[in-house]
């Protein structure tokens, strides 16, 4: 709600896209809903993969000629609900595995077992295993970090339109604490 109450569109999102990929050579990696997949062209030679949550592992077939034409990894999540299902996704996963570790939002604990989550997708695969989802603090991120291969962060609500200023601080601190 606070994106497109300040404007934010698709194609402003897939403008700012471009114009981040001609300065840098930073993998970048959507997440977003099949029907922006389907229903927009995608960022040809910006983009490295998608992250599409509503499509379940058994439907990503569906997404094989977008993926491949625009030469686009989609990024398999699992989910602590994920149980047996943990080594079927991660036999098939291109570019990274995102392990989800709870809900959306600040949490006071991460209690989801990622350890071994990870120890699954490692016994089957040879894909960095990303964690994600509540993580808000730099202690959560190394902790999240010294058990898979990286941790992805948010933050804007505190700040707002004024986040610039202390995105880079905070990230700063997330890097330090997983060193």
């Amino acid at each position: 709600m606070r994106a497109l109450s300040n404007g934010v569109t698709t194609d402003k999102i897939f403008k700012m896209v471009k114009r981040i990929c001609k300065d840098s050579n930073i993998p970048m990696v959507f997440m977003t809903y099949a029907n922006v997949v389907l229903s927009y062209k995608m960022v040809e030679g910006n983009m490295s993969g998608l992250i599409l949550p509503d499509v379940p592992y058994e439907g990503k077939g569906e997404f094989d000629v977008v993926l491949k034409k625009y030469e686009l990894d989609l990024i398999s999540m699992i989910v602590p609900t994920s149980h047996q299902r943990i080594q079927t996704i991660a036999k098939d996963a291109g570019g990274f595995i995102y392990c989800v570790s709870g809900v959306t939002g600040i949490q006071s604990t991460i209690t989801t077992d990622i350890s071994a989550m990870v120890h699954l997708v490692r016994e089957v695969a040879d894909v960095p295993v990303a964690v994600g989802f509540g993580i808000s603090t730099p202690e959560q991120a190394k902790k999240m970090a010294d058990q898979s291969d990286g941790a992805i962060e948010k933050i804007v609500e505190k700040y707002g339109k004024d986040a610039h200023k202390y995105v880079e601080e905070y990230v700063k601190e997330m890097v330090e604490a997983i060193k």
